[in-house]
């Protein structure tokens, strides 16, 4: 998924990742544009996966 994909749905993206991953919170998930990365790391952090995984994780909601 590219930055674009992410930007365009990511209030449900969040809503969905919130749900399945109850230790996420807002501020977690804080979208910035040119902070994809960072992004990922506090998802992998959180939740202990990949960042491979948290992609296709995230591809798949």
């Amino acid at each position: 998924m590219n930055t674009t994909g992410i930007k365009g749905d990511w209030n449900e993206l969040k809503g969905k990742l919130k749900q399945k991953f109850a230790d996420l919170t807002e501020d977690d998930l804080l979208y910035e544009e040119g902070k994809e990365d960072e992004l990922y790391g506090k998802i992998q952090q959180k939740i202990g996966k990949t960042k491979d995984e948290v992609k296709k994780m995230i591809a798949e909601l």
